[in-house]
């Protein structure tokens, strides 16, 4: 790592520049949270458990190449795990950074915001909602009308982006399904290439995913460790 160019420090993850043009992804054991306690809703750094990077990593690669072969267009390459590392294709985040939640059941912030209209756990389908990256604003909503006329994406990406966000959505769901889990909601991030195209960026990780065993949440690492049991 020492003789790579560090272009970004981020909260979990390291990027450095190759020489191909692709980027190298170094994942850490820090984690969001809050008062020593892991809360992946965080936006800053709680602290650091031994081994969360490499489950963050495993996972990460076990989606990846699941959404590569079902022909969704990613940012993955490969990965290392002795190093805990993983080789990522150049992608141009939209705007300053956005998250993309898919949920299938009604629980966190959409639940706070309409739980007049709605009860707690209640199916949705595949309800897409996105959200500007600003720790300052609490990550505003915004409809695809704001981002078109913001500039931050075309229609075409916009919608590119929710079937994709749907498809990948349906296939972690069903893989979680044979393990007797149940997604209720999951975050991710998109980018696109130089040519425009979306691509899934960032990782698929344990942390970005709501998920329920018999009725009862799952928290990040109990559900690494059911996961990979």
């Amino acid at each position: 790592m020492e003789n790579l160019k560090l272009v970004y420090t981020g909260k979990t993850k390291n990027v450095y520049a190759l020489d191909n043009g692709n980027y190298l992804l170094k994942f850490k054991d820090d984690c969001t949270g809050k008062d020593g306690v892991f809360d992946p809703g965080e936006n800053s750094v709680g602290l650091t458990i031994d081994g969360v990077g490499d489950v963050n990593l495993r996972m990460s690669i076990y989606y990846f190449e699941k959404i590569n072969a079902a022909g969704i267009r990613t940012h993955y390459v490969k990965a290392n795990l002795d190093d805990t590392t993983m080789e990522v294709k150049a992608a141009k985040p939209f705007g300053k950074g956005l998250e993309v939640i898919c949920r299938h059941k009604a629980v966190g912030s959409f639940l706070r915001r309409y739980r007049d209209y709605i009860e707690e756990g209640a199916d949705l389908p595949a309800y897409v909602e996105m959200t500007f990256k600003n720790d300052a604003l609490g990550d505003p909503l915004v409809t695809k009308e704001g981002l078109i006329a913001l500039n931050v994406m075309t229609d075409e990406q916009y919608e590119a982006m929710k079937k994709m966000t749907q498809d990948i959505t349906q296939i972690i769901a069903d893989d979680l399904k044979e393990k007797g889990l149940v997604l209720y909601d999951i975050k991710f991030e998109y980018g696109y290439d130089a040519d425009g195209n979306v691509m899934l960026i960032d990782e698929v990780a344990s942390g970005n995913m709501r998920v329920y065993k018999d009725g009862k949440y799952v928290d990040p690492m109990t559900l690494n460790k059911l996961f990979f049991a």
